[in-house]
């Protein structure tokens, strides 16, 4: 049996650092401005502005603890950290949703008089800020799920300031003010449907799914087509971490003495076709089965049914 090893990184601390204190600085900015306007979506931009702190915060320490070497507790190391941290994220957003949605509610009942004005200054800063913020994030791997989960906080106050900015004009010109609410619940279905699908992808690695740019049938048949292989069985593919995959096999062949030779060529074609390089396979002297068919085995020149 032999193993072959790779490494991917993701996007360093300082990128998250960065984003944490510029969203921090100014998380504090618009909940004071949120407060004294008596604006429900400068509040609401606030609380997901600290939220994406503590997101950030997550972030970076899911990171850096992902970037950990493997030892004898954790021999796959801790690359997990970041889907884990993804899924944190993903929760926390999912509370936010619930108490934004929950104000919303009860501003439609009960309207409130807003400082228009100042909510369109305010938010026009935090619009240039979670730009600023989306930006440096973006710099990151868009396939790694903790900078996915990241940047679904971020994204999510840069439409919040957009909606903030639309909601002050109209109560400036129009005095409407249950666009204000209207806004927030608008705002509030947007990110639940990211998160939603940011929290299938966390629970998708955690079950040790296959990945989602991973055709197992593709992986199996082009394995049996690896010259002197007459069969693949057993074959698995899961996550280790958001960006890095991994698989073992039972190969088939006619000769031990070709193995060597077999394991390298399967190994480079795994790694250069499919991204997968760290690979586990299993010689096995080829045998003679029954008729019947065997729905995990891939004969060389065949695809499974």
């Amino acid at each position: 049996m032999s193993t072959h090893h790779g490494h991917t990184h993701g996007p360093g601390r300082p990128a998250f650092v960065a984003a944490l204190t510029i969203t921090l600085g100014y998380a504090v900015v618009e909940l004071v401005g949120g407060f004294w306007s008596s604006s429900l979506a400068l509040v609401s931009d606030a609380g997901h502005m600290f939220s994406d702190a503590v997101a950030l915060a997550l972030a970076a320490g899911a990171a850096w603890l992902a970037r950990r070497p493997p030892g004898l507790k954790h021999s796959y190391g801790l690359a997990r950290a970041e889907v884990i941290g993804a899924t944190l994220n993903g929760l926390i957003m999912l509370a936010i949703i619930v108490v934004l949605v929950v104000e919303a509610v009860q501003r439609l009942l009960d309207p409130r008089p807003v400082m228009a004005g100042a909510v369109m200054f305010i938010a026009t800063i935090g619009l240039v800020v979670n730009g600023a913020v989306a930006y440096v994030l973006s710099r990151g791997q868009h396939h790694d799920l903790n900078v996915r989960a990241a940047l679904i906080h971020v994204l999510g106050d840069l439409v919040s300031s957009v909606a903030a900015v639309i909601a002050g004009a109209v109560i400036y010109f129009t005095g409407w003010l249950l666009i204000d609410p209207i806004l927030s619940l608008v705002i509030a279905a947007l990110i639940l449907f990211t998160t939603l699908q940011l929290l299938r992808d966390t629970l998708h690695v955690l079950m040790e799914g296959v990945p989602a740019a991973v055709d197992l049938a593709e992986i199996g048949s082009a394995l049996a087509g690896v010259a002197g292989v007459s069969a693949v069985h057993d074959l698995h593919v899961w996550s280790i971490g958001s960006s890095r995959a991994a698989l073992s096999a039972h190969v088939e062949i006619g000769r031990l003495e070709e193995w060597p030779t077999i394991l390298r060529a399967s190994q480079d074609m795994l790694r250069q076709r499919f991204a997968v390089d760290h690979v586990t396979l299993q010689p096995e002297l080829s045998l003679k089965r029954p008729a019947q068919a065997v729905v995990t085995m891939w004969p060389r020149g065949q695809k499974p049914s």
